[in-house]
């Protein structure tokens, strides 16, 4: 068959055109208009509906105060929900449509404080999610303890918005029913805080004051929170597990594999059980293992001992030995996998942990042999201490 004619601009009809552009970022609309004759002339007369200058036109209008921040969370939330489509579509149903400009000004007439533009932007797309179980920002769940926080809307943000001592001019970005906790946005820069960071409130307990609170840092802007967040769940950083978004970290070199058994393991950060003062940081780990679905059914074979060793950021050692893994002893066989959730807490703000587990052949139960887990990291993230702790601190020198 002969060859077909080679696809230009020039011969291309308007409308998959005009499809393509809607793509673009409006700088790079203007660009592709100085460069190409074809693509200038669709910004003037067209017999298409609206030509690409008339739709950003219309577009600049009501959404002109985003222009820099609209192309990037209007991405992530595309592919946030291009993705629960797909495995958990369920948290779709619980979005909220967007909000109007004049709603966002109410409500910092309400509060008294300016909303940052990508905060608003974002909103614009949608007003977060009804307060459902589970919540759109992640779960976690370790033995008797549960959370899952939900993306507040609007309204029910301006709601908790924070005027006290130690959390003024902060307003709530999430919420979790089972523990009461929420990340927080600060909207303005006063008490040691910077304006638009996000942060967990970390009461410090050593304090006599109530009003001392730390902070676990976890965005330095909406933008940066709300993004790196979408990656990790696209990307598959974080698990679905049970129809939920867990957020658990995988360390993709942290993978052994000893003849058919492979062992990974991820690690997730529990700000409301950790704090500052005192130093005392909890960490939850998930560990997989699994058995080749092409293994040779005599080479199943049974989990025996667990041996860890824990290094802080001292340097000091600690090891743990025991049977089974949290009491049981699972049995693997041809693409069986067995996975379980355990805890550590330390005084430093980062800790190593390897170790071995030894499984013994169920055809011969003298025949052992050991999985060595590579050394994983875990290290929380970047916090603040009180700025009234610090005042106080100050007032000695």
């Amino acid at each position: 068959m002969a060859a077909s004619g080679e696809i230009s601009l020039e011969v291309l009809p308007s409308d998959p055109l005009l499809l393509i552009m809607s793509f673009l970022d409006f700088r790079d609309l203007m660009s592709c208009s100085f460069v190409s004759r074809r693509l200038h002339e669709l910004s003037k007369s067209s017999l298409t509906r609206q030509t690409w200058k008339d739709l950003f036109q219309e577009f600049y209008t009501d959404m002109g105060r985003y222009i820099d921040h609209y192309s990037t969370l209007k991405t992530a939330w595309d592919s946030l929900k291009g993705y629960l489509e797909k495995k958990c579509p369920r948290m779709i149903t619980s979005l909220k449509e967007g909000v109007k400009e004049e709603e966002l000004d109410a409500i910092e007439a309400q509060i008294g404080c300016k909303l940052p533009n990508d905060y608003r932007c974002s909103f614009r797309i949608h007003n977060g999610q009804k307060l459902v179980v589970p919540g759109l920002m992640g779960s976690m769940a370790l033995s008797n303890h549960y959370r899952s926080e939900d993306l507040l809307d609007i309204e029910t943000a301006a709601g908790g918005f924070q005027q006290r001592k130690g959390m003024r001019q902060c307003l709530p970005l999430t919420f979790c029913f089972h523990t009461g906790l929420s990340q927080y946005m600060a909207l303005e820069s006063v008490e040691g805080r910077v304006r638009g960071e996000i942060f967990y409130q970390c009461p410090d307990q050593l304090a006599q004051d109530p009003s001392a609170i730390d902070m676990f840092i976890t965005g330095s802007s909406f933008t940066d929170w709300f993004t790196s967040y979408v990656h990790n769940v696209v990307t598959e950083e974080y698990p679905i597990i049970r129809d939920q978004i867990f957020r658990y970290i995988h360390d993709k070199e942290c993978v052994a594999t000893t003849g058919d058994i492979k062992v990974s393991v991820s690690t997730s950060f529990l700000p409301e059980l950790s704090s500052i003062h005192p130093p005392h940081y909890f960490f939850t780990y998930r560990i997989r293992i699994e058995m080749a679905k092409d293994a040779l059914p005599e080479n199943t074979c049974q989990l025996d001992t667990r041996y860890w060793k824990i290094t802080n950021a001292n340097g000091n050692v600690e090891e743990v030995r025991g049977p089974g893994v949290v009491g049981e002893f699972p049995v693997m066989s041809p693409g069986k996998v067995h996975e379980y959730a355990s805890c550590t807490t330390f005084s430093t703000t980062s800790e190593y942990m390897e170790g071995h587990y030894t499984f013994h052949r169920l055809k011969n139960k003298e025949e052992l042999f050991n999985v060595t887990i590579p050394r994983f990291h875990m290290v929380c993230p970047p916090f603040r201490k009180s700025a009234v702790r610090m005042v106080r601190l100050l007032g000695h020198f």
